[in-house]
């Protein structure tokens, strides 16, 4: 299992002082929609000047028309990246022409399509989706493992049904995982990493835990630690 840190600080100044923090770490790095949108493909640049090594997840979290999706889609596999994401509920045509279109692009960057935001809870989810989560979750993902993608970003809860109805090497990242008991803040399905590692998934996307301590780079060698012996 592998560690994504959450890049989500007021500033690209911020952020460049955590990734400096942590460069000496076999982590990736999740870059958002509110920083990219600020500081834009020159702050890719620069965490790759931090560290090489260093993977970077472009969470985007992509959503329009087919083709559009497509467009935007192609001009992310040329930034030096490696992961991105689109939302699965823009069905698998959608996600079909897009898998398409990047499909020569060299060093063509893992696509993964968002399930369920672990923002909701089943009520709200259901009233949006219609169906109850664990089910179009899964749902989702077999449309996505259909369409040719890489995996998807998923809660914890439901990591497992998703290997079981597509395949063990369909990648799961999830968000909403809190290591030591932290505050769920605007979180509704939080897991820790034991839990985490028995429902079978690829990446643990961390943020607060890790920014808002004094000291991240102990949080992450913590972290790491735990990901080492679960």
């Amino acid at each position: 299992m592998k560690l994504c840190v959450a890049l989500d600080l007021p500033s690209a100044k911020e952020n460049l002082e955590l990734a400096n923090k942590i460069k000496d770490y076999d982590v990736w790095l999740k870059v958002g929609l509110r920083a990219y949108i600020r500081d834009g493909k020159d702050f890719l640049e620069l965490l790759k000047k931090i560290n090489p090594s260093f993977k970077i997840f472009l969470d985007l979290k992509l959503y329009d028309i087919p083709n559009t999706m497509a467009d935007a889609s192609e001009e992310i596999s040329k930034l030096n990246i490696d992961m991105f994401n689109i939302h699965a509920s823009a069905g698998k045509i959608a996600m079909t022409t897009v898998m398409n279109r990047i499909k020569d692009i060299p060093n063509k960057p893992l696509v993964l399509a968002v399930t369920a935001l672990t923002s909701f809870e089943n009520n709200n989810f259901k009233e949006i989706y219609g169906e109850d989560i664990n089910i179009k979750a899964t749902q989702f993902a077999k449309d996505s493992y259909e369409a040719g993608l890489d995996g998807v970003v998923c809660s914890a809860f439901e990591s497992k049904d998703i290997k079981n109805n597509t395949s063990n090497n369909f990648i799961t990242l999830t968000p909403g995982i809190r290591p030591f008991g932290e505050d769920s803040g605007d979180q509704k399905r939080v897991a820790n990493i034991d839990f985490a590692q028995k429902e079978l998934v690829n990446f643990v996307v961390i943020g607060r835990p890790i920014y808002q301590s004094s000291n991240p780079k102990e949080i992450i060698e913590k972290i790491l630690y735990s990901l080492s012996i679960s």
